[in-house]
């Protein structure tokens, strides 16, 4: 992954991008830090695609028709052993 200071990211922003395209992900850095990662359209996209719904999640579970008994205490506190 490229690396990029803010100020040169600011003054090459079209090479960033170019960069980005060609290279993949290019993360920008403000005194040092990691702050920002700059990707190309194409795999934002792809990103998003591979986030499947919640929804979709639990009902591909394995526990999908098991009879789950799941116990709740009302209780404000707990004892535990340290």
């Amino acid at each position: 992954m490229g690396q990029w200071q803010l100020q040169d990211a600011k003054a090459r922003l079209s090479e960033l991008i170019k960069s980005a395209h060609d290279e993949g992900p290019q993360q920008v850095t403000v005194r040092g830090k990691p702050s920002a990662i700059v990707v190309s359209v194409e795999e934002f996209e792809a990103m998003k695609r591979q986030r499947p719904r919640f929804v979709d999640l639990m009902r591909s579970s394995p526990l999908v028709g098991e009879n789950l008994v799941i116990e709740h205490s009302d209780s404000l506190t707990r004892d535990i052993s340290l």
